[in-house]
């Protein structure tokens, strides 16, 4: 009678980890079954249904894993313990050192694994955008923390200045995927922060009617 081996051992926390690195190496649509399949340790086809149903279950745990670790430097921008600019500041250093690390792929999981997507994967697209604005809302918090506590003005446009910020976060996945380093990105932030400054103080003050 033929000796069977031993079964392959699987551990699921390493499985997800090693998934999400894929998926933010390559985005959802561009990781193939077979790539998450080896990177998980040759598990079999069987295995990896019996174990996350999915694809798509999978890349929502890998998303969720993302959020509870790498992802946890946007908790900065609702730091109530800090000034209304210090969290902000604090969270756009954070995020633009976490993201041009050389430990992992580089940019931010939440705005590269949507690029590209077909119509069909709409779905995984809606995911994204929904992870993304949750922290747009806690840009926007902050913003309306700064007008309550009169760091800014209450004749803010709060709208706009969350457009400004947020899409600053945003672009440094970009950059970082480019190479960019993370001394310019900070350098950058110093400038950035220069223009909280500006809408810090009263317009009539600024001698604007």
């Amino acid at each position: 009678m033929p000796r069977t081996g031993r079964p392959r051992s699987f551990n699921r926390d390493e499985a997800v980890a090693a998934a999400m690195l894929l998926f933010w190496e390559y985005g959802f649509e561009s990781t193939s079954l077979a790539q998450l399949r080896a990177a998980m340790g040759d598990i079999s086809a069987a295995s990896f249904y019996a174990a996350f149903e999915s694809k798509e279950a999978l890349f929502r745990e890998a998303v969720d894993r993302y959020i509870s670790t790498y992802g946890h430097v946007s908790e900065s921008f609702r730091d109530t313990s800090l000034t209304s600019k210090a969290a902000m500041e604090l969270g756009l250093r954070q995020s633009a050192r976490m993201q041009t690390e050389n430990s992992h792929p580089s940019g931010c999981l939440l705005v590269l694994s949507a690029v590209n997507c077909s119509p069909e994967q709409q779905h995984i697209r809606d995911l994204l955008s929904k992870e993304r604005e949750r922290v747009r809302g806690w840009i926007k918090e902050c913003i309306e923390r700064a007008i309550a506590n009169g760091e800014f003005p209450e004749s803010t446009d709060i709208s706009m200045v969350v457009i400004l910020f947020e899409t600053f976060l945003r672009g440094i996945s970009t950059q970082a995927r480019d190479g960019v380093p993370y001394e310019a990105i900070d350098a950058a932030i110093t400038q950035l922060m220069s223009v909280w400054d500006a809408l810090s103080v009263e317009p009539g003050i600024r001698g604007i009617d």
